[in-house]
């Protein structure tokens, strides 16, 4: 089985370079939230967008998708400005498709720490392969 490096050598041997930068890059700390006034409502958040781009960590070309953020507040919630700016930090991160969904789940959970939380990310097609991801977090 190769390891991600064997890829990812095999790639810069046919003689493509490409620029892309850690999953360290992401911006977690412009994250902002806000009190949440009405907890005992249950309201369901829904965000969503159809910008939402990350990198293949092997061929550095990029993965385009619609992102839908689904969540119940309890005691804070998510202030979107930031939220967008978390998102585009994104753009030339080299990570596979399973793990974004999994990172952006981790981060906005733990800094709002809703009640419940659904992450679905639905790539366009590439390659002839169309790929969706969901993950969910229950308190």
């Amino acid at each position: 089985m190769p390891t991600f490096d064997d890829i990812k050598n095999d790639y810069n041997n046919l003689g493509i370079e490409f620029e892309m930068r850690s999953e360290d890059s992401i911006k977690t700390d412009s994250l902002l939230v806000f009190d949440y006034e009405y907890p005992e409502s249950l309201a369901e958040v829904v965000i969503d967008t159809d910008e939402f781009t990350a990198m293949c960590p092997w061929t550095g070309l990029p993965d385009f998708g619609t992102l839908k953020i689904q969540y119940v507040p309890d005691k804070l919630a998510l202030e979107l400005k930031s939220l967008k700016y978390y998102l585009l930090s994104f753009s030339n991160v080299g990570m596979v498709q399973e793990h974004v969904v999994n990172k952006i789940l981790k981060d906005l959970t733990s800094i709002c720490l809703p009640i419940n939380m659904n992450i679905h990310l639905d790539y366009n097609v590439r390659g002839g392969l169309h790929t969706s991801v969901t993950v969910n977090f229950e308190k």
